[in-house]
């Protein structure tokens, strides 16, 4: 089915994943240092990565990252998340739409992201050809509710583009 060629969309993407020792955590493509848990996935379980490509899937209707990188495909193991962002990407440059803006909420009870902010929205908006002003970053914590994972939340904008 093809996406109606509104002028924008809206897209939303949601992500988490359990901590355990001995893994690390990637983050928006920027590891965090001094973690003492990472991610448990069947790719490098980023986070960030895999909420922003469902955002651009979800935003034209073209499912989400599970439907393309199914975990329980051998071949997707331990693969980096950068390449499911870009196909997603891909995927809505091909009906002509392109990221304006990004908002995400990482919510992780430690360790402390705030001083990682700049890097991860930096990292963010150079993957999607965005100016890192275009990418929101927020941080919260469970509160102690849910230590033993990371979830991110994220919206983005898409604006039809001629050519």
């Amino acid at each position: 089915m093809t996406p109606a060629p509104l002028p924008s969309r809206i897209g939303y993407g949601e992500d988490a994943h359990r901590l355990a020792q001995g893994r690390a955590l990637v983050l928006g493509g920027v590891p965090i240092p001094h973690a003492e848990r990472g991610a448990v996935a069947h790719s490098d379980g980023d986070a960030v990565l895999h909420a922003v490509a469902d955002a651009l899937l979800s935003g034209l209707a073209l499912g989400d990252i599970g439907q393309y990188y199914p975990d329980t495909a051998a071949e997707n193991a331990g693969l980096d998340s950068r390449e499911i962002l870009a196909h997603a990407l891909a995927l809505v440059r091909e009906w002509k739409y392109a990221p304006a803006n990004v908002a995400l909420v990482v919510t992780l009870d430690r360790p402390k992201l705030g001083p990682l902010r700049a890097d991860i929205a930096r990292n963010v908006a150079a993957l999607l050809g965005l100016n890192e002003t275009e990418v929101g970053v927020s941080f919260k914590t469970s509160e102690g509710l849910a230590p033993d994972h990371v979830q991110v939340r994220v919206t983005v904008l898409l604006a039809r583009v001629e050519g």
